[in-house]
């Protein structure tokens, strides 16, 4: 994957969460209480590179729900852009989403459509709970028709990037202390990924789009090509019932990366912004 895509993904993969696959069905669709969102939700954040302004994204749960496998769903959808002169010397306009079921916030089907310079993926996630089986369909752009789906085990994972961001964000933060571990499985492309990711602290953070009360989490990387070091990615969330990102730095081989909230719409609970 190019670095860009790397990145995006590793953002997401901190939100992911785990369930076992081989639990019945009714365990499976079994009704998350939640009120951390809703539909119409609308995020929107800016990209920087170093001190640069380099892109825009925004991440919204649609306001219309699909049916998928005969399931009420959720449709989410993020997008990521680069703006200014980064646009027209490298360009990305990548955009991820997923359908994900309304009562156990699992997922039925994520896809994700990718431009960044030369480079193009177009492909498409099936989970099928009734096989315990993953499926993965790949575009080839010369013949403009799909590959035949690649196949995997669940490996205990039914959620994507998306279902597990929502998730997380239903899970108690009043009960984290510092130091607290979250283990994290997800999947990705053709990737089974497991990171654990470090509560470090409470603190007031100032974005954009406001002053918030803030919890802080440290993901422990893996050694890779992207990021530098161990505790090479910081991300915040705001501290209250809705736990949304508010912004996500990043030391990596070639500098320092970030995305920060720049502004939010039709959020579930009133934020923890402070005066």
């Amino acid at each position: 994957m190019k670095p860009l895509t790397t990145f995006i993904s590793i953002l997401f993969i901190l939100h992911a969460g785990q369930m076992s696959a081989q639990a019945p069905e009714d365990s499976i669709y079994a009704y998350l209480p939640r009120t951390e969102f809703k539909r119409g939700e609308y995020l929107s954040y800016k990209a920087t590179y170093g001190f640069f302004t380099v892109g825009r994204g925004t991440f919204e749960v649609q306001n219309t729900l699909h049916k998928v496998n005969n399931r009420v769903c959720y449709k989410v959808d993020a997008y990521g852009k680069t703006s200014g002169i980064v646009d027209w010397l490298a360009s990305v306009d990548d955009h991820w989403g997923a359908y994900v079921d309304t009562s156990s916030l699992v997922t039925h089907i994520g896809y994700r459509t990718l431009q960044e310079g030369r480079y193009r993926k177009n492909e498409v996630t099936y989970f099928d709970f009734g096989i315990d089986s993953i499926r993965v369909k790949d575009l080839d752009f010369e013949t403009g028709k799909y590959k035949e789906p690649k196949a995997y085990s669940m490996n205990s994972v039914t959620r994507d990037m998306f279902s597990g961001f929502l998730w997380m964000r239903t899970l108690d933060f009043d009960k984290l202390n510092k130091g607290d571990t979250l283990s994290i499985t997800s999947f990705l492309e053709d990737t089974f990924y497991e990171f654990k990711v470090v509560m470090y602290g409470r603190e007031v953070l100032k974005t954009k789009a406001g002053k918030f009360k803030s919890i802080k989490f440290i993901p422990v990387m893996p050694d890779n090509t992207i990021f530098e070091g161990e505790d090479s990615i910081i991300a915040w969330f705001s501290d209250d019932e809705n736990k949304i990102p508010l912004k996500v730095e990043a030391e990596m081989f070639i500098g320092h990366a970030g995305i920060e909230l720049v502004a939010y719409d039709n959020l579930s609970n009133p934020p923890a912004l402070v005066r």
